[in-house]
């Protein structure tokens, strides 16, 4: 059987690390072995990059709702759960914006949320005198 001495496969992956480690300082740039421990590690943190961006988009979108209810009278999580109650389904992401853009459509919703409020704050009244 013939010796297989990996040929091109070995610099083509060689070349991907290097490309991918293109822009790096010294010898992480150049070298290989050096080159593969940064490019592994970037991708790491990369990687958590990813999620963390996702957690800090959520909880910006959310203090945005937040104060743009307070100015309206309510607080975060009274308006998310009138809006739950109104059946309205918008996501936090489009919320955010409505907030901070347009404040008249998103005072709309808070005279919506607020009626249901108060709607089921007399059913429980109701509820409680019975």
């Amino acid at each position: 059987m013939p010796r297989a001495k990996r040929g091109n496969k070995r610099t083509e992956k060689r070349k991907k690390v290097l490309k991918l480690a293109k822009g790096y300082r010294g010898t992480k740039s150049k070298l290989y072995r050096s080159a593969m421990e940064s490019v592994d590690r970037a991708l790491n943190f990369a990687y958590t990059g990813r999620k963390l961006k996702k957690r800090d988009f959520r909880s910006l979108w959310i203090v945005r709702i937040g104060a743009a209810a307070r100015l309206q009278g309510l607080n975060y999580s009274q308006f998310m759960h009138g809006l739950k109650l109104a059946g309205i389904d918008l996501d936090r992401k489009v919320l955010a914006d409505l907030a901070a853009n347009q404040m008249d459509e998103f005072a709309e919703l808070v005279t919506q949320v607020k009626g249901v409020l108060d709607g089921e704050r007399a059913n429980q009244q109701q509820a409680q005198a019975a």
